[in-house]
């Protein structure tokens, strides 16, 4: 995943731990006992630089896993560099507990399956086919198994940046994280940040140990995709896809605002939430919007002149933009592109509902090509084929590519889970599938050609 913070300051805390590691003013020391495989590995050391309330610079410092800490030889060592190590979000002790109820059967079952596999082998080298028994046996290892990763997994929560707590198994919903997830350097520095009310400035992870074909001693590198990417979203309220001193592309779920409505209610949006994480950021990054159902890719400005710059390619149609949704039926089979011209304005009684308008609504024109047929289930389990189709904006109105699907003058198939044109009662667990896929433009400051790609959860 892309780094969300800049790196460069933390960076150079990351190596002057290593330095000091390297010439035994510190030590990492080890915590839980180490196996033989894990002797030869190397190490994340991870830095966060954060600020509080009153603006003092703050170091926070730790290592990837359960297993070591970083420890200053000279305790009065780490008064002086006012530092903090930040401990693990769950500890060895409390993992192995968790994992202790099953722990004795398994190695029971383990100890069993391995004799009938031995008891099948031929002299062939080849085995025979499992028994029933054996079968049994492995499938209630697998059960406890899965019983002991939910067990472990239930003891990680998050603090976030919104003041909130999420749960690990509230964030992986679908299906359980890989093991160690919440062990990695970003989730324990941001964690710690966000419950002692710290403001982050800069984060970065390096690689110390023996190299590996994946891995380069000393070097740096952003936080993982496997484990880290399922969660800092979460954690930091965005999804960050790139970022540097002038502007940030992320990736916004559906859901949420993109920018503030009236009311303390409708106070929770990307531009926000941004806010919160950067508060160097201009009063009002936004330079376009996705309707609050939307997701996808969606470009901010950190600073005025990066802002009336973008503000700019969009007026002048320069931004080229790609979406794709899954409409509540089926296209025929002639139609597979075309042009959709339309003309609608709000309905002022029934707000943020657009109304066809010849006269005073205003234009609106997509170009629309049909990718393929697919079946989707619904919640209740009832099937249905319908079409994903890829829309191209031309001009940018509200709703606009929705009524480009829904309206008699359009495709005539509304979107799925479209709560304003859809053709049934929306469905509380069917979200609007629209997502802003591609987006290219001109970078505001540098002048370099950007191009994105981010795929939608419901490919």
């Amino acid at each position: 995943m892309f780094p969300p913070f800049s790196e460069d300051e933390a960076f150079l805390e990351c190596k002057k731990i290593i330095n000091d590691l390297e010439t035994g003013v510190m030590t990492l020391e080890q915590v839980t006992p180490e196996s033989e495989s894990r002797k030869s590995q190397g190490i994340m050391i991870g830095v966060l630089i954060a600020e509080d309330s009153q603006k003092r610079r703050i170091v926070l410092k730790t290592v990837s896993g359960i297993s070591k800490r970083l420890v200053y030889k000279n305790k009065n060592l780490q008064k002086e560099n006012e530092s903090i190590f930040v401990p693990p979000i769950v500890s060895a002790e409390d993992i192995n507990a968790a994992l202790f109820q099953n722990d004795r059967e398994i190695h029971v079952l383990t100890e069993k399956i391995n004799e009938c596999k031995n008891s099948r082998k031929c002299e062939n080298g080849r085995f025979l086919e499992q028994t029933e028994s054996e079968k049994k046996l492995i499938e209630r290892r697998k059960f406890l198994n899965r019983e002991s990763l939910l067990n472990v997994f239930s003891l990680y929560s998050f603090a976030c940046a919104d003041g909130s707590e999420k749960k690990l198994l509230e964030i992986c919903k679908k299906k359980l994280p890989p093991t160690g997830t919440g062990d990695c350097c970003a989730p324990k520095l941001l964690d710690y940040a966000f419950r002692n009310a710290l403001t982050p400035v800069s984060m970065a992870e390096v690689f110390f140990g023996k190299s590996t074909t994946n891995k380069k001693s000393l070097c740096m590198y952003p936080p993982c995709d496997e484990r880290c990417a399922l969660i800092l979203p979460e954690m930091l309220g965005i999804k960050i896809i790139y970022r540097d001193h002038d502007i940030v592309v992320l990736d916004k779920q559906s859901g949420v605002l993109s920018v503030p409505g009236r009311g303390p209610e409708k106070q929770d949006c990307i531009v926000n939430r941004l806010k919160r994480l950067f508060p160097t950021c201009i009063a009002q990054p936004s330079v376009h919007r996705l309707d609050m159902e939307t997701s996808g890719l969606l470009i901010l400005a950190f600073t005025d002149e990066a802002h009336r710059a973008l503000n700019r390619q969009f007026e002048m149609r320069q931004v080229h933009k790609e979406y794709v949704a899954l409409l509540d039926g089926r296209l025929e089979d002639e139609k597979q592109s075309g042009e959709v011209t339309l003309f609608f304005r709000v309905d002022i009684e029934h707000r943020p509902r657009q109304i066809w308008d010849e006269e005073y609504g205003k234009k609106a024109v997509t170009q629309w090509q049909k990718i393929d047929d697919e079946e989707f289930t619904f919640p209740d389990g009832s099937k249905k084929i319908v079409s994903r189709v890829r829309f191209f904006p031309l001009t940018g109105r509200t709703h606009q590519l929705r009524l480009a699907a829904a309206d008699k003058r359009g495709l005539n198939i509304p979107i799925i889970g479209d709560s304003l044109y859809g053709r049934q009662p929306p469905l509380s667990a069917v979200r609007l599938m629209l997502h802003a896929e591609t987006l290219e433009f001109t970078h505001p400051i540098t002048g370099e050609k950007m191009h994105f790609n981010c795929r939608a959860e419901f490919d």
